[in-house]
């Protein structure tokens, strides 16, 4: 999962429109669909609001979107017949430019704004800076890092070094993103990061760190698990092309990462003559208390938050987004294991998941109808808490340790778990249905 989106103007596309004399509502839809794909908005929805959109003025209009491309089919009076093509590059979220979007948006809708001003406000949107720059994407890489730890069973010499981990990490991003020759080589070299130090924190603190807790947390906004979710969403939607690109391009990402986790802890063992192996540590049992709980959700809700460059009034609703999701799958786990059913945790783990997207889902619709903004702004977020690139994770590394049974077992449990998501989410459409495409 990347957090930071660029967007490149599409060759032949924005910028050769305007200077060929296209009409504004031609070039108003094409910016739009680039820009809302840029900041992170799946292909079902871009695709029903740009048809809404052209509908509003009179115009017919067909898309088509995937990760890397956007097709807009045109037949209307202003827009004239033919086919457009923008050439995409795969985003990552920006729910704070999202919201500004939406509100020009309504605003065109609303006839209050014209299609050639709308594409000035939008220009100078996005090229404006992020609220407060890179230091916001730091913190959230810290935050999420070390809550990352503790949920997944870590102490807190765990969180401590997988925060400081993901900030460098973090800062790494900054620096590759300004490099296109590094692409797709990142996120391997994260994990590559991770993995190694985690070795070297276990084998200097003399155990007092487990190292595949570190590993896993420091680069866990970079696992795919919310795109798996995406991607599955759109398959259920029945936006095959774009699924199935999104979820081969999610599957190669895990793959990069636990290859370079693997090659991490190969080097180190290779090159240091490391002491143990360790017992992991036992967490403190005040991590596991309510209060406890409670500040580390508020955490990873804010790290998530500024990291999908979030506006603060938003990360309270994130918050309650996130909460409402964590409080439903416990819940439902408790229930599982205590009353009467008599599945194995895996099962136990997809009905949990089920109860916390449904929860997520309704919160994030009673959202938009509330504040009439879009419920991605605290969708996505609050599944991040959810999703299953934790379990792919591991199964890849029970493959690379030659444990295939295990592996194989994490991956039913992942795809299990993401379907369920899956179903959660689109449930919760029903349950309290959404008043925005958005």
């Amino acid at each position: 999962m990347t957090d930071h989106p660029t967007l490149q103007p599409a060759e032949g596309g924005h910028r050769a429109l305007i200077a060929h004399g296209a009409p504004d509502i031609t070039r108003f839809l094409l910016r739009t669909a680039e820009l809302l794909h840029a900041y992170g908005t799946p292909a079902h929805r871009l695709e029903r609001v740009i048809v809404k959109l052209a509908a509003g003025a009179g115009q017919q209009v067909q898309v088509f979107s995937s990760p890397t491309s956007i097709f807009l089919g045109f037949d209307g009076a202003q827009t004239g017949t033919g086919v457009r093509l923008l050439r995409v590059q795969p985003g990552g979220v920006d729910l704070g430019r999202l919201v500004i979007m939406d509100e020009i948006l309504e605003e065109v809708e609303d006839k209050d704004l014209s299609h050639a001003a709308a594409l000035e406000r939008m220009e100078a949107m996005h090229a404006a800076p992020t609220r407060g720059g890179g230091i916001t994407s730091l913190i959230g890489h810290a935050l999420a890092a070390g809550a990352a730890a503790i949920f997944f069973g870590g102490c807190l010499a765990d969180a401590l070094l997988s925060a400081a981990v993901g900030l460098v990490i973090g800062l790494l991003e900054r620096v590759s993103s300004r490099n296109e020759g590094t692409a797709g080589t990142f996120e391997p070299f994260a994990a590559f990061l991770a993995a190694g130090v985690g070795l070297l924190g276990a084998h200097f603190l003399r155990g007092a760190v487990d190292d595949r807790v570190v590993a896993l947390a420091s680069v866990i906004v970079l696992v795919p698990g919310l795109s798996l979710t995406v991607a599955l969403v759109e398959l259920a939607t029945r936006n095959l092309a774009s699924g199935t690109a999104r979820l081969a391009g999610s599957m190669t990402v895990f793959l990069t990462i636990a290859f370079g986790a693997y090659l991490g802890r190969l080097v180190v063992r290779t090159f240091i003559p490391l002491a143990g192996p360790f017992d992991p540590p036992e967490p403190e049992i005040w991590l596991s208390s309510a209060p406890a709980l409670a500040i580390l959700l508020t955490l990873a809700a804010t790290g998530f938050g500024l990291l999908f460059g979030a506006r603060i009034r938003e990360l309270p609703w994130i918050l309650g987004s996130s909460a409402a999701g964590f409080t439903a799958a416990k819940v439902t786990a408790w229930l599982a294991v205590h009353g009467n059913a008599t599945e194995g945790p895996v099962q136990v783990s997809a009905a949990a998941a089920f109860a916390g997207a449904l929860a997520v889902a309704a919160f994030s619709n009673a959202y938009a109808r509330l504040k009439d903004r879009p419920a991605t702004v605290p969708l996505l977020p609050g599944l991040l808490v959810l999703v299953p690139g934790a379990i792919g994770y591991r199964a890849l590394s029970a493959f690379a340790d030659q444990n295939a049974l295990s592996g194989v077992a994490s991956v039913y449990e992942m795809l299990l778990v993401g379907a369920a998501l899956v179903g959660g989410t689109l449930t919760a459409n029903v349950v309290v249905p959404p008043r925005r495409v958005l």
